[in-house]
């Protein structure tokens, strides 16, 4: 039984594709999907679409919403919040991915979206909890217990986040916050959004192979790093 946490895609299916093909997960596997899959890049409707079918293959499937998923429900008056913000933040690309029609208000917008895709974006959860891993989409406000986090925080806490230890009895596997490299700060974080909509790479942690996988954008391989060294060293 594997498990994998598969970094920020921003409308990116191909990269996507090339990891999946390398990892070949089986029945016993999970793969744990770190939010904003939408904006940005161009691929969102592609991308989704992918998304919904692995939902329906043999492995299991963990899609946590993003601050841009959040952003975009606002928008489209489906709850969320900030979405006065959608468009400014790369929410552009999501509507040509579709083909709405810049200016289009937000609820006609809903009526323009596939409507399976609406649902997946509502239900996408704000973490996901396999000990001693915790999965979220930006980080968590140290200091706090999991069930008093706020869901601001576990979709857009970036400095707070970085700048202390934590806790938690948990490493803190997060996104959204783009690096060149993997941020490997063990015990505490891992953080695997690595640019890839800005031309870097797509980063995947293997939990229970402790490596990391990553693709370059473009690429048609992927290249691993073994994290065992750092594994052992913070007793995971």
């Amino acid at each position: 039984m594997s498990l994998f946490a598969i970094g920020d895609l921003h409308g990116c299916p191909d990269e996507l594709q090339v990891l999946l093909d390398a990892i070949a997960p089986g029945p016993d596997d999970t793969l744990v999907f770190l939010g904003d899959y939408v904006d940005r890049g161009l691929g969102v409707r592609a991308l989704v679409d992918r998304l919904l079918r692995l939902q329906r293959e043999d492995f299991g499937t963990i899609f946590l919403r993003g601050n841009h998923e959040d952003m975009l429900l606002a928008h489209l008056g489906l709850g969320g919040r900030h979405g006065d913000a959608y468009l400014e933040n790369g929410g552009g690309a999501t509507l040509a991915s579709y083909g709405v029609p810049a200016g289009t208000s937000g609820q006609a917008m809903t009526a323009l979206l596939p409507t399976d895709h609406v649902a997946f974006f509502q239900a996408t959860q704000l973490h996901h909890l396999a000990p001693p891993f915790l999965f979220v989409h930006a980080g968590i406000r140290p200091g706090l217990r999991l069930e008093e986090q706020d869901p601001d925080d576990l979709l857009w806490i970036r400095e707070d986040f970085f700048s202390q230890p934590h806790d938690l009895p948990y490493t803190v596997v997060f996104g959204h916050t783009p690096t060149r490299e993997a941020r490997i700060d063990l015990p505490y974080r891992i953080g695997l959004d690595t640019g890839l909509v800005y031309g870097n790479k797509l980063s995947c942690l293997d939990v229970e192979g402790q490596r990391l996988l990553q693709v370059m954008r473009g690429a048609r391989r992927v290249t691993t790093r073994d994290l065992t060294t750092a594994f052992a060293a913070a007793q995971l």
